[in-house]
């Protein structure tokens, strides 16, 4: 199942996509967007365009677990998704997710304006990658 994921800024939202096998996680596009339901709308379109059949949203909680505004905000969003999409929409804990990106643009010397423009995209890839991983090793939820 080829499986879309969001990680979603107020004016920039990465996306990532999978491949139908759930192996691969690759940075998709960024949405340079500040308009909260015009930036759902695009990400319904991005869904549809690349056949996705459920969607992934990253959901920052707090590193001492409890859910902020910010969470609270990245799960409306998911909802809003959902009722354009009608995919099932899974929220999933993106703690790190940025910093393990950065460690990555790191590694690939990527820095400055170029880093700043797949950024989100990346983190999206790492938080899809996540996901995969566990739903490798839970199959039956």
């Amino acid at each position: 199942m080829k499986i879309l994921c969001v990680d979603y800024g107020d004016s920039r939202t990465g996306l990532a996509i999978s491949d139908e096998g759930e192996i691969l996680a690759s940075p998709l596009e960024t949405i340079y967007m500040h308009d909260f339901d015009r930036c759902a709308e695009m990400v319904a379109e991005s869904a549809r365009k690349n056949k996705a059949e459920m969607i992934v949203v990253g959901d920052p909680i707090n590193m001492n677990g409890t859910r902020g505004e910010r969470s609270e905000k990245c799960r409306l969003f998911g909802d809003k998704v959902h009722e354009l999409t009608g995919l099932t929409v899974k929220m999933w804990d993106e703690r790190s997710s940025t910093v393990t990106a950065i460690g990555y643009m790191n590694d690939i010397n990527k820095r400055g304006k170029k880093r700043k423009e797949v950024l989100d995209q990346a983190a999206a890839a790492v938080i899809l990658d996540s996901y995969l991983g566990y739903r490798k090793n839970h199959p039956d939820e």
